[in-house]
């Protein structure tokens, strides 16, 4: 054994501060410590005038009134029908992915069936001989 008389170490276990430096520390917390609107704002704080036993039951009202809006408007909702009659949807039973597709088929088809019966009309001495047009009148010179 050592003949050293009993000498207790007295350095702390963890690393914490000691004495002032810690009190400090606080202070400097406090210091930087956001400020209430900042906390409100930020949606930490409930930003309301209740009493703070009050806050969650009015915040449930607030949730409630909201559910009940929305079901409202559900309720008023046009059914799927009168949106298609309005032309504000599509009336088309194809995926959504696929209607911008789909659309630029259809207006492809109509181009290539106008460009077709152009080709295919006839020419205006045919049109004269059936008594369609008169002799004089020429749709193809410019007035």
């Amino acid at each position: 054994m050592s003949t050293e008389p009993n000498v207790v170490d007295e350095t702390p276990i963890s690393p914490v501060r000691q004495g002032i430096e810690r009190r400090n520390s606080l202070e400097k917390h406090l210091q930087h410590r956001p400020e209430a609107q900042d906390l409100k704002n930020r949606h930490i704080l409930l930003d309301t005038s209740a009493a703070p036993a009050l806050q969650a039951k009015a915040l449930e009202l607030e949730r409630q009134r909201a559910t009940d809006n929305l079901k409202k408007g559900l309720a008023h909702r046009p059914d799927r029908e009168t949106l298609v009659e309005r032309n504000i949807l599509p009336d088309s039973t194809a995926a959504p992915a696929l209607q911008g597709h789909q659309k630029e088929l259809e207006r492809h088809m109509r181009a290539d069936s106008l460009e077709k019966g152009l080709q295919h009309r006839p020419a205006p001495e045919e049109l004269v001989k059936k008594g369609i047009l008169e002799a004089d009148e020429n749709p193809l010179k410019e007035v």
